[in-house]
């Protein structure tokens, strides 16, 4: 689906790495591969290894972040869902660009939280000029009750998630007959606003 949506896009690429794996992969297993890449792809220099003969060294790059809502910056809380260590090397190593979430607080997270505290400074928070509610568990939960997601994406996704029956409440239940639209997205007509918190 995502490289569906972004067939027109010349500046944003798909790598579908941490879907090839065979089980779950966590956050930072994912960076350290993108990290890895990025630095292989890097033109290396000779000689600018402090005077060390025939060192490789490389020259200065594109960094690599973390981009999420401020609602999973919230989960940094969530006792038992992230590790301490994996936190603190995504903000250390890597950083993270938050975007403003309606109903969240990312100053309050990231000062009730030691670990984001100490590496705030790599933590960079994307204010919206306008409030954009949009979200991939929103998209989800309009096509769950049976709302289209038209104008929301890209109509060749919306046709990949029809053809394969994605994000229904009968998706479950392959070939089951459901009365009348009942759980069946209608496909044509707009989905509801997203509904603010405030």
């Amino acid at each position: 689906m995502a490289r569906l949506a972004l067939q027109t896009s010349d500046w944003v690429r798909v790598d579908p790495w941490e879907s090839e794996q065979v089980q779950w992969m966590e956050t930072v297993k994912v960076l350290r591969h993108h990290h890895s890449e990025l630095l292989r792809s890097l033109p290396q220099t000779e000689g600018l290894d402090h005077g060390r003969a025939g060192s490789t060294a490389r020259t200065a790059g594109p960094e690599l972040k973390l981009l999420c809502g401020a609602d999973v910056l919230k989960t940094f809380q969530t006792p038992n869902l992230w590790k301490d260590a994996h936190i603190q090397e995504i903000v250390e190593k890597f950083g993270i660009v938050c975007v403003s979430r309606t109903g969240h607080n990312p100053k309050e997270y990231i000062s009730g939280s030691p670990i984001l505290h100490r590496y705030r400074h790599n933590i960079h928070l994307a204010r919206e000029p306008v409030q954009n509610e949009l979200s991939s568990t929103y998209v989800r939960q309009a096509l769950s009750q049976g709302h289209s997601v038209k104008y929301l994406l890209p109509d060749a996704v919306i046709a990949y998630i029809k053809d394969h029956n994605l994000y229904t409440r009968d998706s479950s239940r392959k070939g089951s007959s459901t009365q009348r639209n009942e759980g069946k997205p209608s496909w044509g007509e707009p989905a509801p606003p997203p509904r603010s918190s405030s």
